[in-house]
């Protein structure tokens, strides 16, 4: 491979984002968006492949914090942007990118990596593993109703610029975080990947609208969407499109939910992304008419096998040895024997005999609780060493919330 691999100079910022955008189809991005990323950007965390005078390759790296089973906040790298120019394909150039962000992250101190797969296949060989799943539903709200809990009705509702509930809506985010896994504490500048509505970018739907909950002048809820229009001869068939909906308690929840399903002359609310435990699918009249669809979401990998087990909590006391494999980050590789429960855990390097056996992707999978060790054993992915520490394990592993990524980076 004669490409030189380097770390990201704001001065080749331009040609490294175009290498980018060329590699995922080339299409215009506006303006406002590329100008939102380009602040984003962490150079130090960023590498690029060049070859001669030409970007071939990109990867970068967000800091993140990344909420994890037992409410703790845990450093993640944030794996983004990347991509491989279709000239230099099948040359080792993802690998060595790959190679040389991993190896960051340990010197970072890191115990976690994180990204979102425009191609679910290509990262398992680097030991990631899907750790969260999310729906994507079209109600059909013609036919579609929600039953509410008490004090639904004492929920105040409001239109807001969007711009203008942004510092509510952030503050209502981030209560939310230490609630469910896998959810990202958002550093200064990313409020604004919330709000980002280039004109060019809405495909036929309105301009972002934003809708506030509130309760005693406090705002505990908001959603952002967008309407797009349809009509036929039978009338209006505007669809409503679903951005964001956080909501700090149930009643604000549903009245965010039934606000979405009344909106007038709608016939359809389309949302991607949402959490698969998320309360208003045990709400609807009729599941079978929300088309709910399954896909993949966040791709976790333990950089430090020891600091990231110890690093969250167990539902059930645990103490397990596991065999771990990893050929891509060797310093991984062998027994760890964890010992935890709700309130704690410690993972260290053993000679004892290990109890289950499997490779640091499973470990990966299974980290945030919303994949069970039980269901990757009956897939052959984990093997049982010793009668009954599969049942302890996934059980300890396992969490009350559904794990949850609230938006790609």
């Amino acid at each position: 491979m004669a490409t030189d691999l380097r770390v990201l100079r704001k001065d080749d910022w331009n040609p490294w984002y175009d290498n980018l955008i060329r590699a995922f189809g080339g299409a215009d991005e506006p303006p406002e968006e590329r100008e939102l990323w380009e602040a984003l950007t962490e150079y130090d965390r960023s590498i690029g492949a060049w070859d001669g005078g030409q970007c071939v390759g990109t990867a970068g790296a967000f800091t993140f914090r990344i909420t994890v089973p037992g409410g703790a906040s845990v450093p993640a790298a944030g794996i983004t942007m990347v991509s491989v120019a279709a000239t230099h394909r099948r040359r080792g150039l993802l690998r060595a990118m790959m190679r040389r962000q991993l190896d960051d992250i340990r010197s970072w101190g890191e115990p976690l990596a994180v990204l979102t797969a425009s191609e679910p296949v290509i990262y398992g060989r680097f030991g990631y593993g899907v750790a969260t799943h999310q729906f994507s539903v079209e109600v059909d709200t013609t036919r579609v109703r929600l039953s509410v809990p008490p004090g639904t009705d004492d929920v105040h509702l409001r239109y807001v610029p969007p711009a203008d509930a942004l510092d509510a809506c952030e503050a209502v985010y981030a209560r939310r975080v230490p609630e469910r896994p896998g959810m990202l504490a958002r550093r200064p500048g990313w409020e604004r990947l919330g709000v980002l509505d280039p004109e060019s970018g809405r495909e036929g739907q309105s301009p972002l609208q934003c809708v506030v909950a509130e309760r005693g002048g406090e705002v505990v809820g908001y959603t952002r969407f967008r309407v797009k229009g349809g009509w036929d001869q039978s009338g209006a068939k505007n669809a409503v499109f679903l951005r964001d909906l956080e909501a700090l308690d149930p009643a604000a929840h549903a009245a965010l939910w039934r606000f979405l399903l009344d909106i007038d002359l709608t016939s359809s609310v389309v949302a991607y992304g949402r959490p698969v435990d998320e309360a208003w699918l045990h709400m609807v009249s009729d599941i079978r008419r929300c088309r709910v669809r399954t896909r993949d979401g966040l791709h976790l990998r333990l950089v430090d096998v020891g600091a990231a087990l110890e690093a969250r909590t167990y539902q059930v006391p645990v103490d397990v040895v596991f065999e771990v494999e990893d050929a891509f980050c060797p310093w991984n590789k062998g027994r760890w024997r964890l010992t935890g429960d709700a309130k704690g855990a410690n993972c260290v390097r053993t000679d004892d005999a290990a109890d289950l056996a499997l490779s640091v992707r499973e470990l990966g999978a299974a980290y945030l609780g919303g994949v069970s060790l039980s269901s990757l054993a009956a897939a052959g992915l984990v093997r049982e060493l010793r009668q009954g520490a599969l049942a302890e394990a996934s059980v300890g592993f396992s969490s009350s919330v559904a794990p949850w990524l609230p938006h790609g980076f």
